[in-house]
């Protein structure tokens, strides 16, 4: 919403400066995005005299000339037509920015001729397309006045962000009631005549759509001449950015943007008998006065004549009963249209203009009587004519509220302590009828559609006291602190997000919806897929919620490689579904990689390698430690789902459920999403990961061993079918207080290893608690390691 200084101060009878009205419009809520003060940016710009123009020497078309300004002379080279001795014109010295042409002027020789500044067009000055000669002032500005009071442009714009509930500051007179109240000044009464009409209107209106538009008065006036608007509706109009284009047109858009009442005129005699306002039935045609065409979806607030459609009510006129220079009889339109109506119909035919804006939050819907007087007294007396009666079809809608309020409410809502007294004034000034009793009982006008309750009475008070008299109260608890709102599934959420992180997966959110092959590839079956099918889905690519995140993720790695980044690493939290109930929805942390593990690098060639289920099954296990649970305490299974690799896939188990899983998608189901390459992929299932018994985020006490550790490495022959983690698990139990920790750091076949078997080199850590071990204890638990292997595995010692 923008609007002038001088043009609210038409309104507002004040004193205050331009800071002063800016940190009142943003400290009652009427945030100032920009102030943009034109006088500035044209201040170097001042009217200069020609005392002399006469031919370059070497080039026809341009014209050396004498430019005397208030201090000084200076030479020009001109090539305007227009230049001439004795005019007075617009002039540039050297230094100056013209922003038309996106230069700073500079001391320079054209064709052998010294010019020192310029005298600049209405282009060059961004304040018209007009480049065919350069500015000519009127006599009576002296020299050295600034151009910026030449043309009017000395009243600064300021730019609101306003609010979609204050439907009455979309209004320059609703701005000047808030800065009143707020102390600003005094408003102005408006002084609307009322006019009789002199004849009956010839053009009636009938509403068939009263749903869509409850009200509708019209006037025909007579004999209008639609000449050019005056000066200074034209200089606030282009000041906002308007382009004036006649003065019945502008004197419409002059309406909107001070009273935030769209108003519309059309021609008519171009009329084709009565005004009809229906709804659109769908797919009939509009050539709109924004010069574009429109084919109307069904429902639409229509104005029709006997010809058809003619404009859409609330939004946009139509060309064929527009105005123009040979109007001579108008019909002027005041109606309410209901702002949901006016918002679809605007959002489905992607229109924008000043009068959905305004119709879409919801104007006075009381007001059309006096905004058909301001609209006649304008045109009458602009355009000169004789004016009808007035022309009513339907009723006034019902806006009538009244809001029992206790002033103590005050207090207790906002903290703040103001008097009956304060609170009843403010509401009035803001137009509120206050009647006062034990409660007040207040009235609430028509133009203030936002307020319903009292909670909306105090905000209204507070807003105009100021924010900044609410008293600053510590926030530190006098009382013990309460439990942390996170819960238990959001702390493990949070904390798998940063260890996935950690480790170089780049979150994503996608989705939560794919195509139906990809949910019966992930393990969705007949009866989930028909309870999870959506029934207004956006695409028949996405019409059937996810059982699994990884297909987006996949989706995504191979939009990567399309695009020449073959190397990714992706992760997600989010829900997957079982079924259409609450419990079938679950959280899960899933993530992929795919390409290598690391750039090319010319030190270390041995580094860089393919991405395996290994590094799957270490993310894994950084996500499970981060949530609290001892990774290695879970039991590792082969029965991974079947979108994972058979033979190179895992899951994580506590008894019988399933914390995680990872390992290689299968080649089919890449082959399925038309993916190249090999993909490695893991999913936690958070909802089924427990609680650390530890309670609490402080880290333990650090616990450092007295005495040195050891290491003991042993080789055994095991069968081939013989798991890796039953043969850690063998070598740990012979002393679960000594033997720290176990890895399998070697596994050979081939020569001297018969076939069926293979050779696992384990290593062990041992850690002495109370005493150094001898030579013989040590002994003692090697031999209880080697027998347990053996026990538990048939392996044997390697010799």
């Amino acid at each position: 919403m923008k609007l002038t200084l001088n043009w609210l101060k038409q309104y507002l009878e004040t004193s205050a400066s331009l800071d002063e009205v800016s940190e009142t419009l943003t400290a009652i809520g009427l945030e100032v995005e920009e102030i943009i003060d034109l006088s500035e940016k044209y201040a170097p710009f001042i009217v200069a005299y020609v005392e002399s123009a006469h031919k370059h020497p070497d080039a026809d078309k341009l014209q050396v000339c004498t430019v005397k300004t208030k201090d000084k002379t200076f030479q020009v080279v001109c090539g305007a037509p227009n230049a001439r001795a004795g005019m007075k014109g617009i002039f540039a010295p050297e230094g100056t920015y013209i922003p038309g042409l996106d230069v700073t002027l500079k001391k320079a020789k054209i064709r052998g001729v010294e010019s020192c500044g310029m005298l600049v067009s209405e282009k060059e000055m961004e304040l018209s397309d007009e480049h065919q000669g350069i500015i000519e002032v009127d006599e009576s500005f002296e020299i050295g006045t600034p151009m910026a009071e030449v043309f009017g442009l000395n009243d600064p714009v300021i730019d609101i962000a306003l609010t979609p509930n204050r439907a009455d500051c979309a209004g320059i007179y609703g701005i000047a009631r808030d800065l009143a109240a707020a102390g600003l000044g005094i408003l102005k009464p408006l002084d609307i005549v009322p006019i009789d009409g002199a004849f009956q209107s010839p053009i009636d209106v009938k509403i068939d759509d009263v749903e869509g538009c409850p009200q509708f008065i019209g006037r025909t006036i007579k004999g209008v001449q639609n000449k050019e608007s005056p000066e200074w509706m034209q200089q606030r109009l282009k000041a906002i950015g308007l382009r004036p284009i006649s003065a019945l047109v502008d004197i419409t858009n002059y309406i909107t943007i001070a009273h935030a009442r769209p108003l519309h005129v059309y021609d008519a005699d171009k009329l084709k008998g009565d005004i009809v306002v229906s709804a659109a039935k769908g797919g009939e045609d509009l050539e709109a006065l924004n010069d574009k065409s429109y084919t109307l979806t069904p429902d639409a607030v229509t104005i029709n004549d006997n010809s058809g459609v003619i404009g859409l009510g609330g939004i946009v006129g139509g060309t064929s009963t527009g105005v123009d220079e040979k109007t001579k009889n108008v019909f002027l339109e005041c109606a309410y249209f209901k702002p949901e109506r006016i918002a679809r119909t605007g959002r489905d035919l992607s229109i924008s203009s000043d009068a959905r804006y305004r119709f879409e939050r919801g104007v006075d819907p009381a007001g059309l009587a006096q905004a058909m007087d301001l609209f006649t007294n304008l045109v009458t007396e602009i355009c000169g004519g004789d004016a009808s009666d007035i022309v009513i079809a339907g009723g006034t809608p019902k806006w009538q509220r009244e809001i029992e309020y206790d002033p103590d409410y005050m207090q207790q809502l906002i903290g703040l302590e103001v008097s009956a007294d304060r609170q009843k004034q403010i509401l009035e000034d803001l137009g509120f009828h206050v009647q006062c009793d034990d409660n007040f009982i207040i009235h609430v006008p028509s133009w203030r559609g936002d307020i319903h309750g009292k909670a909306d009475i105090a905000e209204e008070i507070i807003r105009i006291i100021g924010f900044d008299h609410i008293p600053s109260i510590s926030v530190t608890a006098e009382t013990a602190t309460p439990p942390p709102a996170e819960t238990p599934l959001l702390a493990k959420t949070r904390a798998a997000r940063a260890a996935m992180t950690a480790r170089g997966l780049q979150e994503c959110v996608t989705w939560s919806f794919l195509s139906r092959d990809d949910a019966i590839a992930f393990g969705a079956n007949d009866n989930v897929i028909a309870s999870l099918t959506l029934q207004n889905a956006i695409s028949s690519e996405m019409d059937v919620m996810r059982p699994s995140i990884l297909p987006n993720l996949i989706a995504a790695a191979g939009r990567n490689a399309d695009r020449g980044f073959s190397d990714v690493s992706l992760c997600e939290i989010g829900p997957v579904f079982e079924n259409a109930q609450p419990e079938g929805q679950s959280i899960i942390a899933a993530g992929i990689r795919a390409g290598t593990n690391a750039p090319r690098n010319w030190l270390d060639q041995n580094a860089v390698r393919n991405v395996d289920f290994y590094d799957a099954k270490a993310d894994v296990m950084a996500a499970l430690e981060a949530c609290g649970m001892p990774a290695n305490s879970g039991q590792i299974t082969r029965d991974a789902s079947d979108y994972f690799h058979p033979g190179r896939s895992g899951a994580i188990r506590l008894g019988k459920n399933v914390i995680a899983q990872f390992g290689e998608i299968h080649p089919s189901i890449l082959e399925e999403l038309d993916v190249k390459g090999s993909i490695v992929g893991f999913e936690v299932f958070l909802d089924n990961v427990p609680e650390p018994k530890k309670k609490g985020t402080e880290k333990p006490f650090l616990n450092l061993p007295p005495l040195q550790h050891l290491t003991r490495d042993f080789a055994f022959l095991v069968d081939d079918y013989i798991e890796a983690k039953d043969i850690i698990k063998s070598a740990m139990a012979a002393d679960k207080k000594l033997i720290t920790y176990a890895e399998i750091f070697d596994v050979y076949k081939g020569k001297g290893v018969e076939d069926g078997k293979k050779s696992i080199a384990l290593s062990i850590t041992i850690q002495p608690v109370a005493e150094t071990l001898t030579d013989a204890q040590i002994e003692t638990l090697m031999k209880a390691v080697i027998d347990n292997v053996q026990k538990k595995t048939g392996g044997c010692l390697r010799c």
